[in-house]
């Protein structure tokens, strides 16, 4: 069975950070790419960043310059550092994996960035 299970997540005022956790089993981890997704209210889910199996990472737009990804094969996680964060990056976080024809995400963890 697949799980995908989401950590860090919270209330955090503007300029702050957080790092959201993303730890994996049932998959052979490391030849999945791995990105995390978000979604606010009223608006579609959109891609933050993703990073392949061998650590190349791409990022919106809107994450550039301020949150990282990044993975640690051994443990089956993968993380997203979130610095500079904004009330516009509130939202749930998801985490989602992609290898051949299988694609599974989890379950989501809410960030608030508020005052």
């Amino acid at each position: 069975q697949v799980q995908l299970v989401e950590s860090g997540g919270g209330l955090v005022q503007p300029g702050g950070s957080l790092r959201l956790s993303c730890s994996a089993s049932g998959i052979t981890f490391s030849i999945y790419a791995m990105a995390w997704y978000r979604q606010a209210p009223g608006k579609q889910r959109e891609l933050v960043a993703r990073i392949s199996g061998g650590g190349s990472t791409n990022y919106a737009d809107s994450a550039k310059g301020r949150f990282t990804i990044s993975r640690d094969n051994a443990k089956n996680t993968v993380y997203l550092q979130m610095n500079s964060l904004k009330p516009e990056d509130t939202a749930v976080y998801y985490c989602y994996a992609v290898g051949g024809l299988s694609n599974y995400w989890g379950q989501g963890t809410q960030v608030t960035v508020s005052s």
